[in-house]
Formats: C-alpha cells, sequence, structure tokens
C-alpha cells in the first residue's frame, strides 16, 4: 500500500513522542513493504509563532488531502494567556471542524503488566475493556460564546447547542462498535437538567430502537457515570456521550490504565481522513527532557493503521510489540513507580525490536 501520512508534532513533548511513532510507522512499511509517504507541518502554538494562526492554510490544506493524520500535542504556558487574540487550541478545534471529524473513539483496556500502576485496585480494573465514543464537533465548545459587562460585573456565556443529525450520526458510530464487541451501548447525558441531553436521550434511544434493537441499551447521567467509572467499570462496554461530557469522562477513565501516557484516540468522519493522538496533552514541564511516554502515540498509529489504512494486521503488530515491551518491564518514569525507567527513544526502540522479532 501507498498513503500519504500528514504528521503534526505540535509543542511540549509532541516532536519527541511523534518522533517515536514515526520510526514505529517506517518499521511497519519496512517489515510489511508499505510505502508511507509521510509530511510534518505545524499546528498549535509553533504554528502561531511562525505564522500567526495556530492553524495555518500550508498545514490545513495537506491534511485534506492525507490519507491519515497523526498528532502529537497542542498548547503550554507560552501561549496561556485568557486575552491572547489565538491560542494553540483553537487550531485542534478547527482541524476537528474542517475535516468533519465528528467521532472520538477512546479505547481504555487497561494492560495486565500494568493493573498495579492504577491507583484503583485490582480487583477493580481487571477487565475492563471500554469504548467511548465522543461526539467531537458540537455542543459547547462550538456553540457562541461571549462576555461583556453588565451592573459593573462580568459575565461570561456559552452556548451548548446539538442537533438531531449530529446525535444521530455518532450514536451509530457507537452502535455499530458495540454490535462487533459485546452488544452493549450505554448513552450518558443530563436530562435531568439540560434541554440539549433531553433531545440527545430522546434522539439516541430513537436511533437505537430503529436501527440496533438487538444491543443491550442503557442510558446513565454524567454525575452517576462518573461514579460507575471508578467503582465498576467492567460493567460497561461502549459508551457514547457528548463533547464536553466525554472530554471530562475519559480523561477520568485515563486513570484506570494508570498513566494518560497509555491511551491512544481516534477521531474520525463520514469521509476524508481520521485523525490520531495520544488523549495526554503537551506535557510542557517535562518537554526536552527525552523522560515523555512514546506509548500512546506508537498505539495512535496502531489505530491510524486499522481504521484509516485497513492495515489490521499491522496495527495488531504494533499492539502486541508494545505488550511484549510491557510484559517485558520496560517502563518510562510515568509508569515506574520509582523503579528504573528508561527514556523516551528507548523506549520506541524497545517497540521497534519487538516488532522485528514477533513478525
Amino acid at each position: 500500500m501507498r498513503a500519504d501520512i500528514v504528521l503534526l508534532p505540535g509543542d511540549g513533548i509532541g516532536p519527541e513522542i511523534v518522533c517515536q511513532a514515526e520510526l514505529v510507522l517506517q518499521e511497519i512499511a519496512r517489515l510489511f513493504q508499505h510505502d508511507f509517504e509521510m509530511l510534518t507541518a505545524e499546528i498549535g502554538g509553533c504554528a502561531i509563532d511562525a505564522h500567526g494562526d495556530p492553524l495555518p492554510e500550508k498545514t490545513l490544506d495537506p491534511c485534506r488531502k492525507a490519507d491519515a493524520i497523526l498528532l502529537g500535542a497542542v498548547g503550554g504556558p507560552k501561549w496561556d494567556d485568557p486575552n491572547a487574540k489565538t491560542r494553540p487550541e483553537k487550531g485542534l478545534l478547527k482541524i476537528r471542524k474542517e475535516l468533519g471529524l465528528f467521532a472520538n473513539l477512546r479505547p481504555i483496556k487497561p494492560c495486565a503488566a500494568l493493573i498495579d500502576a492504577s491507583p484503583l485496585k485490582r480487583h477493580i480494573i481487571e477487565g475492563v475493556d471500554i469504548l467511548f465514543v465522543r461526539e467531537l464537533t458540537g455542543g459547547i465548545y462550538f456553540g457562541d460564546s461571549r462576555a461583556w459587562e453588565e451592573n459593573g460585573e462580568e459575565v461570561a456565556l456559552n452556548e451548548m447547542i446539538y442537533r438531531t443529525h449530529e446525535i444521530e450520526r455518532v450514536v451509530r458510530v457507537a452502535a455499530r462498535a458495540a454490535q462487533q464487541r459485546k452488544g452493549h451501548l450505554t448513552s450518558v447525558d443530563k436530562a435531568n437538567v439540560l434541554e440539549v441531553s433531553r433531545l440527545w436521550r430522546r434522539t439516541a434511544q430513537r436511533v437505537v430502537q430503529q436501527e440496533f434493537n438487538d444491543l443491550n441499551y442503557d442510558v446513565v447521567l454524567v454525575d452517576a457515570m462518573a461514579m460507575h467509572l471508578i467503582s465498576r467499570p467492567r460493567d460497561f462496554d461502549v459508551v457514547v456521550t457528548g463533547n464536553l461530557f466525554g472530554d471530562i469522562l475519559t480523561d477520568e477513565g485515563s486513570m484506570l490504565p494508570g498513566s494518560l501516557g497509555l491511551l491512544p484516540s481516534a477521531s474520525l468522519g463520514e469521509s476524508g481522513p481520521g485523525l490520531y493522538e495520544p488523549i495526554h496533552g503537551s506535557a510542557p514541564d517535562i518537554a526536552g527532557k527525552g523522560i515523555a511516554n512514546p506509548l500512546a502515540t506508537i498505539l495512535a498509529a496502531a489505530m491510524m493503521l486499522k481504521h484509516s489504512l485497513g492495515l489490521s494486521q499491522e496495527a495488531e503488530a504494533i499492539e502486541q510489540a508494545v505488550e511484549s515491551v510491557l510484559n517485558a518491564g520496560h517502563r518510562t518514569a510515568d509508569i515506574a513507580a520509582g523503579a528504573k525507567s528508561i527514556s523516551t527513544v528507548e523506549m520506541g526502540q524497545k517497540v521497534i525490536e519487538a516488532l522485528r522479532s514477533g513478525v
């Protein structure tokens, strides 16, 4: 296969972790005789510095033409001024909107070798395998926002808005995924308070009843879900929810495996390239130190091979290589629990070595 892949390292530890994922993809291309043409472009804070725009057209244009996109992370203290004209995160929101990436897939499956790295007890997290499907281009992050002064005090407003078709399409993505897994779909909302959530609940229930009546379907309020996720996470299979709730719940869920550095994500649309990234941020406090965990980004590359390029065997090879490395006891600082750790580069090399021996 020949594929055009755009790499968006971004800010903070982004360049370090994307570099390791790129090396893994190069090794996959060599082992399986593919041709991956990889172009690097700027997004986020580095793009603001270079172009005054967190997502310049010279980045967006090749992304539109690509087969897939691999992102590192955006943001950092340098660009955190709340009064700034533009911020790095705007680039991330814009690329999702421009490419129609409405469904964010975040798998949460703790590695057996790292069960004890989780802050939760072993009996709670053993056997956990959840796929979160988060709506990504609607909701409060994309509604109108404004701030003003009134009667001598500051006032701010953000609008949460959803349309029927936005809910229908993401529920279908989640339902199809559930059909391929354990057949259990959970929708999360706040319908006891929010009108938007009442629309979400009605629409999700109609789609499931009319098109996916073979599923075991239930509904959970978001505050209850936040509790269930740390008390009985094994009870869930596929979870679908809106943008804001999905953002919060998946970050909470990231603590089940014990580190943000282990979890990848995929952002998909109805057509065009998918965007793949680790769920963690730019971690500016460790940027440049060579200690960042590249495994989430490497696993994001595996998701890219599977979902955008149709290379399931190659994706599985990467996943097995990562598991092999962890089973062998190799750890970056975030998952070492005070024991001996290896560097970002060393971890990437260990995965490549495991790929070679495994394939």
